[in-house]
């Protein structure tokens, strides 16, 4: 059997832990958002929201360094390396000691100004505000020590552990939006060091979990100064991307909340609940998916690597399309179902974010086998100048009186343009093909979503309003989009892979029923 089978099997192993994950995650988070929007209602809840993320822009530095420490790691296990992947992982403990000290001193002094000067904080709520900031600078420290431990687990592909940590999480992370209405102090800062509690247990297991699997996780004290200097020349370079990306997320929250007010942050935290709850069906697939990518250009495997790339953008837009469609149509009746009061505009971001979401999905392989090279600098010059201009362009619709959904069209046309531009670049950088790209994935994707919206959307116009409309909008949805994909979306060498794997699947079933008669 050959190694690239393996590589396979282990792929969708560690994708099906990951789904076991998101299925347990997904169900409880939506139901845990709606719990906290009750209790903590519209205002309170835009609010920490907003004031969490002015702890984002500081991890524009932190996430550029998660990014490179991640892509070390996986590179030295690619290549094999015991000894030196011990030094990256050493050199990547200081580096976030040091970072964590630095940062949180800079979060306290711009945050706190920040809030008390510049946020749009509604009357009598500033002392809970201030709170939440803190909560927030404490987690951040917190995850910045744990980044090197996360990216060891993932980089193993020890899917399993991820996933039932993260299960955990979710639970307790549902214990505490249950307790919130029979708190009889103020119900926001209970809340947000209630999740403080739950993120510094989370960290102590994961640190807990490495030391006792992974040897190249004791620590010691290592000095490499060309490492150092090599992995710090990455994240200076990764640094463009990932502030460029809280620039045009927190960025734009931050403007909303200027121009529009905490209800608007409201109805864009629920739009991102549901998002993310999208997501991670995708990205339960590419934590899995992404390993490979990066040891496959470190054994220096391109031919693997470019496969890998196409299908795995490919696979990411059907795995994506399956829950967006139905949502997409029945935005306002899931919202009215899910929700006792929807914040005003929640319907028009929604939509508009997993239209966003569908487009970006076709870029994260595109991302990985960039971040693979370490050759980036080019790169991020061209994509992180588009990223910052989402900002800038964001601002100007909001000056000129353009309505808050103004920033979701923008997002959706830079990243497009984004899109055309990775693959070009990759082109020079790992001599992938741009007309397979083009014709395997966007092309085809993008007929395949056409296709699929037809008879679903004449169910939508044609039928009043109701959960009955929502039922089977929702069920032709998904058979529709099965069908377009195995159709139109997979090869002939795939469909017949699938064919094989189903019925194995039934000979095995059938089999274990004969044995029982």
């Amino acid at each position: 059997m050959s190694a690239n089978t393996n590589n396979s099997k282990r792929i969708a192993k560690n994708t099906i832990f990951l789904y076991i994950r998101m299925l347990f995650s997904m169900v409880v988070a939506l139901y845990t958002s709606r719990v906290v929007l009750n209790a903590l209602g519209v205002e309170d809840y835009g609010l920490y929201g907003v004031v969490g993320g002015i702890v984002v822009f500081f991890n524009v530095i932190s996430g550029s360094l998660n990014a490179a420490i991640s892509r070390f790691i996986t590179f030295e296990l690619g290549k094999g390396e015991q000894e030196h992947l011990n030094k990256v992982f050493c050199t990547a403990v200081n580096i976030q000691l040091l970072m964590s000290v630095l940062f949180v001193v800079l979060a306290e002094i711009v945050g706190v100004w920040f809030l008390n000067n510049h946020l749009n904080v509604p009357e009598g709520r500033l002392s809970a505000a201030h709170w939440v900031l803190q909560r927030s600078n404490i987690s951040f420290a917190v995850g910045l020590l744990s980044v090197p431990y996360n990216s060891t687990i993932i980089a193993h592909e020890r899917m399993d552990a991820y996933a039932y940590i993260s299960i955990l999480s979710t639970f307790l992370n549902l214990g505490v939006a249950l307790v919130i209405d029979y708190i009889i102090f103020d119900k926001l800062i209970f809340y947000a060091f209630a999740i403080l509690g739950i993120n510094v247990i989370m960290q102590f297991i994961y640190v807990f979990y490495c030391r006792t699997h992974f040897p190249e996780t004791r620590w010691r004290l290592v000095k490499d100064k060309v490492l150092l200097k090599e992995m710090t020349s990455f994240a200076g370079w990764n640094f463009l991307g990932a502030s460029s990306g809280v620039l045009m997320g927190q960025g734009v929250n931050m403007l909303m909340n200027v121009f529009f007010g905490v209800a608007v942050n409201a109805a864009r935290g629920i739009a991102g609940q549901v998002d993310n709850a999208i997501n991670m069906l995708v990205n339960n697939f590419t934590v899995a998916l992404n390993p490979q990518i990066t040891k496959s250009y470190a054994s220096g495997d391109l031919k693997y690597m470019h496969d890998l790339v196409c299908k795995g953008a490919k696979y990411s837009f059907f795995i994506m399309l399956l829950p967006s469609l139905p949502i997409l149509l029945e935005t306002e009746t899931i919202l009215q179902v899910w929700l006792k009061q929807v914040p005003e505009m929640t319907v028009v971001f929604l939509r508009l974010t997993i239209l966003i979401s569908l487009n970006y999905v076709l870029s994260q392989t595109l991302i990985t086998a960039m971040l693979a090279t370490g050759k980036i600098k080019q790169y991020q010059i061209i994509i992180s100048s588009l990223s910052y201009l989402i900002f800038v362009l964001v601002y100007i619709a909001f000056k000129i009186g353009l309505p808050s959904y103004s920033a979701y069209i923008i997002h959706f046309i830079v990243f497009s343009i984004q899109l055309f531009v990775r693959v070009i670049l990759l082109k020079k950088m790992i001599s992938m093909s741009i007309a397979r790209f083009f014709n395997d994935v966007i092309a085809r994707n993008f007929v395949i979503f056409l296709v699929s919206s037809i008879i679903p959307a004449i169910l939508f116009f044609t039928m009043s309003q109701n959960l009955y409309r929502l039922t089977f909008v929702f069920i032709t949805s998904v058979i529709c989009s099965i069908i377009t994909i195995i159709i139109i979306g997979l090869s002939q060498t795939e469909r017949l892979w699938l064919k094989h794997i189903i019925l194995n699947k039934f000979n095995m079933m059938l089999g274990e029923y004969n044995d029982k008669k």
